[in-house]
């Protein structure tokens, strides 16, 4: 029988040849290509960003990152799939509903699941319709749902999205009802609107601007602090005494026990990416706003926002 002194030391042994082959994986990373996972299908502002990052990230990396899309459950398939790998060969787009789904029972990943690595964008919602709907002001738009409740169908890019969330909020703010309606993405949600299969989306103004600037769609107002620069005449909520402010943002992150020599290479990756003016014009190009946080910040905003929104969506009653 073994004492307790050989068996701590076995103990010890043990932990110290894991720690050998960890350290040795992490120094031999990325040895092999390396996956970006995005949540949802492909053509969407999730999508279009992991593709830019994949492509300005060829000069910066050994190894190729490839884009894999997995769509499902508002994300949550995708996220979940991303989650459950540690060894840094599968990254995850993640985006603001990391922050909702698991509020809303949609899932069981949370924002605690992962490592942030950087956020790249910020972006706010809109109340966007089609070209020809009967409201060309967001107060004649409010006046219709308060007096219509239930008539006005709004797509979003799923349940527990922040999409979703904005038109939940903003109807209990103006005292209406909305009939939500998801897709499986924002890309899908705007060709729900443009086929006229709903009356209004709640999407980024960044993900529809190409279809405003064409004059198939019409913007009303966005749900930010400020007016967007490339849409001047465009009024926020708030101008119109309604305080509503509600954005989306993406970044990469890994799962949690990745180990920390391989989180400090995608960092040191991020922050090159960040500075490379192919990725600074793709994001220009997609209308998204560049917002780069490193890590330790980015997990600050997660950990606040998600404090925000358990406050907030009890009182939302957000049907799934």
């Amino acid at each position: 029988m073994k004492t307790l002194p050989q068996v701590a030391a076995a103990v010890i042994a043990i932990s110290t040849l894991l720690s050998s082959f960890s350290a040795v994986a992490a120094e031999a990373y990325p040895s092999r290509p390396v996956e970006l996972v995005v949540a949802f299908q492909p053509g969407g502002g999730t999508d279009s960003m992991a593709r830019a990052f994949a492509e300005a990230s060829r000069k910066h990396f050994s190894q190729p990152i490839t884009v894999i899309n997995k769509p499902g459950a508002s994300g949550s398939i995708g996220l979940a799939y991303a989650a459950s790998s540690n060894d840094g060969y599968r990254v995850a787009m993640v985006f603001a509903e990391l922050l909702t789904l698991p509020l809303l029972n949609i899932g069981k990943v949370s924002y605690e699941d992962f490592q942030p690595i950087a956020q790249f964008s910020s972006d706010p919602t809109s109340i966007t319709v089609r070209a020809d709907a009967p409201w060309n002001t967001v107060e004649q738009f409010i006046a219709y749902a308060k007096a219509n409740p239930g008539k006005i169908s709004v797509s979003n890019a799923g349940n527990g999205s922040i999409g979703h969330v904005a038109a939940a909020a903003l109807a209990k703010k103006i005292d209406a009802s909305f009939n939500h309606v998801p897709y499986q993405g924002n890309a899908p949600a705007i060709l729900g609107l443009l086929g006229g299969q709903v009356e209004a989306t709640t999407v980024p103004y960044a993900e529809l601007r190409q279809y405003v600037s064409s004059g198939k769609l019409k913007t009303l107002a966005v749900m930010s602090d400020k007016r967007l620069p490339e849409i001047p005449q465009v009024p926020t909520l708030k101008e119109k005494s309604v305080d509503l402010s509600v954005g989306v943002w993406r970044g990469i992150a890994v799962s949690k026990s990745t180990p920390p020599e391989i989180v400090g290479k995608l960092r040191a990756l991020a922050a090159d990416v960040a500075k490379e003016p192919s990725m600074q014009e793709a994001v220009k190009n997609l209308h998204m706003t560049l917002a780069y946080v490193d890590a330790p910040e980015f997990k600050t905003n997660m950990t606040k926002e998600s404090e925000q929104f358990k406050r907030i969506l009890p009182s939302l009653a957000l049907k799934q």
